[in-house]
Order: C-alpha cells, then sequence, then structure tokens
C-alpha cells in the first residue's frame, strides 16, 4: 500500500507547529514569571511587568503594519466585498464553534451553528453570503477556552503573548487546539492558504479601528483598559453573553443603600461632560467591551490560525 508522501509532509508539519507553539507558551511564561511575577498586587495580573512590556511590543507591531494595512483596505475595497471577506472567514469559524456548543451541552445553539454553516456554504455561495441570519440563525462564538470554563476550569491570570496577544492562562494554553480546529489550517496549496490568512488578518483589524480611536481618547491607561474589558468579556462569553454583568450589576442592586449613589454617580452628566457623547456608559456599555476585548485578542480569531500554519506551509512548499 503507497503512503501519500505529501499527506506524511502535511502531518509532520501540523505536529511541528503544535510543538514551536508548546515552545512558545513555555518560554513566555518564564519570561513572564521571571520578569513580572512580583511587580503587581493584582491577583488577576502577576505578570503585569512582563504584560506591559509585551503589550508595548504588540502595539508597535499593530501600529506599524497592521493599522495602516487595515486603513488601505478599509479604503480602497467596497463595503460589500469586505462583508463577504468577513461572512466567509466568519463561516469557517462556525465550524468549531459547533463543536464546542455541542461540548458545552448547548445542543440547541450546537445544531443552529451546522444548519448555519450548511446554509452559508451553500445557497450563501460558499459563506460569501449570510442567509443564515436572515433565516433566523443567530450567530454564535465559541472556543475551547469557554468550553474550558463552562466545565468548571478557572481562568487563571492574565498574559500576552507576543504577537498572539492577550489571552488567560487557561485560553493560552489550549489555544493550539483552536489553530488545528480551525478549517483554514488545512487549506492547500500553501501560498492560498497564506494569502487568506493576510486578507483575514487585516479584514479583522479593519472592523476594530473604529474602537482604537475610541480607545485611544477614553482610556488614561490603554493596558489596564484593554485588560480589564477583556477579562469581563471572556467572563461574560463563558457565561454566555452579558451573564458576567447582569450578575455584577444585580450585586450591587442587592443593597440599594449602597449602589444607589453609585448608579446615580454613572449615569449623572457633571461625571464628564465629553465622555457621554464619545463613549456612551464606558463602564456598563457591554457592546463597547467587546470591541475593547477584540482589539486585545485580535489575534484569537485570525494569527494564531494563520501565522502559526505559514511557517510550516512554507516548509511543507520548499520540501515539495
Amino acid at each position: 500500500m503507497n503512503i501519500d508522501p505529501g499527506l506524511s509532509s502535511r502531518n509532520g508539519v501540523r505536529s511541528n507547529v503544535s510543538i514551536r507553539l508548546t515552545k512558545l507558551f513555555l518560554i513566555t511564561l518564564v519570561l513572564a514569571i521571571t520578569s513580572g511575577g512580583a511587580t503587581t498586587n493584582n491577583p488577576k495580573d502577576p505578570f503585569e511587568g512582563y504584560n506591559r512590556a509585551m503589550f508595548k511590543f504588540n502595539d508597535t507591531v499593530d501600529e506599524v503594519a497592521l493599522t495602516p494595512a487595515a486603513k488601505v483596505y478599509q479604503t480602497v475595497l467596497p463595503s460589500f466585498v469586505q462583508t463577504g471577506v468577513g461572512n466567509f472567514f466568519g463561516n469557517l469559524a462556525d465550524v468549531w464553534t459547533a463543536a464546542n456548543n455541542f461540548m458545552q451541552g448547548k445542543v440547541e445553539n450546537g445544531i443552529s451553528d451546522v444548519m448555519r454553516v450548511a446554509v452559508n456554504s451553500t445557497l450563501g455561495l460558499g459563506g460569501l453570503l449570510d442567509i443564515g441570519a436572515d433565516a433566523g440563525l443567530h450567530k454564535h462564538k465559541e472556543d475551547f477556552g469557554q468550553t474550558l470554563g463552562v466545565w468548571g476550569v478557572k481562568a487563571g491570570p492574565y498574559i500576552v503573548l507576543p504577537i498572539f496577544g492577550s489571552y488567560t492562562m487557561r485560553e493560552a494554553l489550549v489555544f493550539p487546539i483552536d489553530i488545528r480546529a480551525d478549517p483554514w489550517a488545512y487549506k492547500y496549496p500553501v501560498r492560498w492558504r497564506n494569502v487568506g490568512t493576510a486578507l483575514r488578518m487585516v479584514d479583522r483589524r479593519a472592523t476594530l479601528l473604529g474602537a482604537s480611536n475610541l480607545i485611544e481618547e477614553a482610556a488614561l491607561d490603554r493596558y489596564a483598559f484593554i485588560r480589564d474589558a477583556y477579562m469581563q468579556r471572556r467572563d461574560s462569553l463563558v457565561n454566555d453573553g452579558e451573564a458576567p454583568y447582569s450578575n455584577g450589576e444585580d450585586s450591587k442592586s442587592s443593597d440599594p443603600s449602597k449602589d444607589a449613589p453609585k448608579e446615580k454617580a454613572i449615569e449623572s452628566p457633571p461625571s464628564s461632560s465629553a465622555e457621554p457623547e464619545l463613549i456612551p456608559s464606558v463602564s456598563s456599555d457591554i457592546a463597547f467591551k467587546q470591541l475593547v476585548a477584540d482589539i486585545g485578542a485580535l489575534q484569537m480569531d485570525v494569527i494564531p490560525v494563520q501565522p502559526t500554519e505559514q511557517p510550516k506551509e512554507e516548509t511543507h512548499d520548499q520540501t515539495e
């Protein structure tokens, strides 16, 4: 029986990528512990010294490379093309979302996701059109880190990985699984996967340009602002959307004598004359927090899959 040498080579490359990612995480963890482990009293961010340095590095990469490319992309391409690109890669992501919904016991959502993929992949021209949304099949967003959270695994401390961006320790430990589960990671020939990787990354960044501007003007400490929003957003996703926010509000309102003044302070115009127009209710606006969190976790949807595949694919091309 003949064995396809190409298949064997691909499997070997994928194995090498997983090993490299594991090494990257271990090196990052060692650096975090040795350089930033004793710089903060925040139990959710014990590696703040390291994280701030890596945040600055990632910010520089974004400023020099991603943001300029995203602005050109947004200016040159018609909006319907940009929508089609987002829909296409969103349709691919729905496959892993469906699997995670089933693993979390959300059978109804899992079935809905499977139907979304089926409808959008056929009637939606390979996912370019989101026919499923028009049919009432709402989009969900699940990953294996969320699945572990539903299973009771604690998020752990916040950590910023080089290039890959914001993670909790729980997500960082399992993000190679999310990488291998993305259908685009198996796209061949390699050159088309790499083109798709770049397009996916730039498209995702383009959707967040507005949020970047808001953060620049709204946050005195961008690192802390993005970190807190990211952590809250991850908790929110594990608890099905708005649960952490509503729970927090409920817990505050359980003692009206204590919480009533706080609510008035947040809502009262004198707190700021400019901020309400810029970002309505920053402290409680879930949509805005999601945008902020997505800035910090931009790589979670895009970079972990494609760039990790690019080196392996280039190696594969060389072998071919």
